[in-house]
């Protein structure tokens, strides 16, 4: 610790998705293409050594287009939300210069996300503004196959609370990569961040 407060925080994009964004510019017109970039770019973030096998994109639906893109950050930034969610989210925000993903009538946002999210991102989800939530699945798989501590979720609710905060929500999209990716990442025995130590891993 040094002496003097802390006054700002940053995390920022990784350098080898930061080359690859330029690629990404093209529409992708079905939930099944967007999720298969979300699960290409979780199965390289955790090998990359940026944090956990996460990734997210927010989706312009009127275009098809990405408006961005975040993965699992916590380790390279050494920032507890580095979470893909939130990384995709803000880069979002700070694109469209405001807080309210939801503002504009001429655009149609969606969050793109490789499992629901943790209790952290499923508020900053409802906070962002954005109408539409797509996840390859929900459920004990996640934490089972990677140890880490999703958080309390409102049970069976979660989805409900959504939808009635103008939220719609699509699941089970390429849900078996998803599962792949976690197995993965488990079976490697890489870095499971629980500041209280409470993964499910076996």
């Amino acid at each position: 610790m040094t002496d003097s407060f802390a006054t700002s925080v940053s995390a920022e994009l990784p350098a080898w998705l930061v080359a690859e964004l330029d690629t990404y510019t093209g529409p992708l017109d079905t939930h099944n293409e967007r999720m298969a970039l979300v699960h290409k770019l979780a199965a390289r973030n955790w090998r990359e050594g940026n944090g956990g096998p996460f990734a997210a994109i927010v989706v312009d639906r009127t275009t098809n287009l990405i408006v961005s893109i975040g993965v699992n950050v916590v380790l390279s930034s050494g920032l507890s939300a580095g979470h893909a969610e939130f990384m995709a989210l803000s880069l979002a925000q700070k694109r469209l210069g405001g807080w309210d993903l939801g503002a504009s009538n001429a655009q149609d946002l969606e969050l793109v996300v490789n499992w629901r999210p943790c209790i952290m991102c499923y508020g900053s989800l409802i906070w962002s503004g954005v109408k539409h939530l797509v996840i390859a699945g929900d459920g004990l798989e996640l934490e089972r196959l990677s140890g880490f501590d999703e958080g309390p979720i409102p049970g069976g609710d979660w989805k409900r609370e959504l939808e009635a905060r103008g939220i719609s929500v699509t699941m089970d999209v390429l849900r078996d990569k998803a599962i792949a990716v976690f197995a993965e990442y488990g079976e490697s025995k890489s870095i499971v961040y629980n500041a209280r130590g409470t993964g499910s891993r076996n």
